[in-house]
């Protein structure tokens, strides 16, 4: 069985879970970093020398680095579904799990990490307010291509969606104000209505 080192409450966990559920891969999952510690241990430093989670085994296989590991189990259990038979599709799907990491990323975790994780007093409102007008304009780069579509890749969900969707939770839940992206919305509103994505992604964020 699969196994997955994580806290639910991390956004790269997250990503795992809900792929997981996806796909109807079982899996057991051990609380580790943040609150729970263990990610300096010398024995997860051996599976993933970075201390950050997720971390999965599976038969022997150890790997680390959340989109990894869901490019890993779409290609495993979803070839023809989250994962795309086509090259030109996978490509499609992948480079937007690629935008997140190298576009979305950064400005979203500017805002999450002022307003969830540090107290009111110490908060760089500055920061704040530059990463969501730079977010406006990063979102809607996604809201046009989703003019003429239903999910990142076209008609169904694949694995493209579930980087980008963790953080479009935190987008449309954080306190901020948002620019008029009707696309976005109307994607968005299409995962919460995922079983998976409502137990995984849409909890509490701490």
């Amino acid at each position: 069985m699969l196994k997955i080192w994580g806290r639910a409450n991390s956004l790269n966990v997250q990503k795992v879970l809900w792929c997981c559920d996806e796909l109807g891969v079982p899996y057991e999952r051990t609380d580790l970093g943040g609150a729970f510690g263990g990610n300096r241990e010398p024995a997860y430093l051996r599976m993933n020398p970075n201390a950050v989670v997720p971390t999965v085994e599976d038969e022997g296989l150890i790997l680390w680095e959340s989109n990894s590991i869901v490019r890993y189990l779409a290609a495993k259990h979803g070839m023809g579904t989250l994962c795309p038979r086509d090259w030109g599709a996978r490509a499609d799907v992948e480079r937007w799990m690629d935008w997140q990491l190298s576009t979305v990323h950064g400005g979203m975790t500017t805002i999450f990490m002022n307003l969830v994780r540090t107290p009111p007093e110490k908060r760089d409102l500055k920061a704040v307010e530059a990463a969501r007008q730079s977010m406006c304009e990063i979102w809607s780069r996604l809201d046009r291509t989703l003019a003429g579509r239903s999910f990142v890749g076209g008609a169904t969900l694949t694995m493209g969606d579930i980087p980008v969707g963790c953080f479009v939770y935190r987008w449309f839940n954080l306190p901020i104000e948002r620019n008029d992206l009707p696309h976005l919305k109307a994607w968005y509103d299409r995962l919460t209505e995922r079983p998976a994505y409502r137990k995984h992604v849409m909890i509490t964020m701490s």
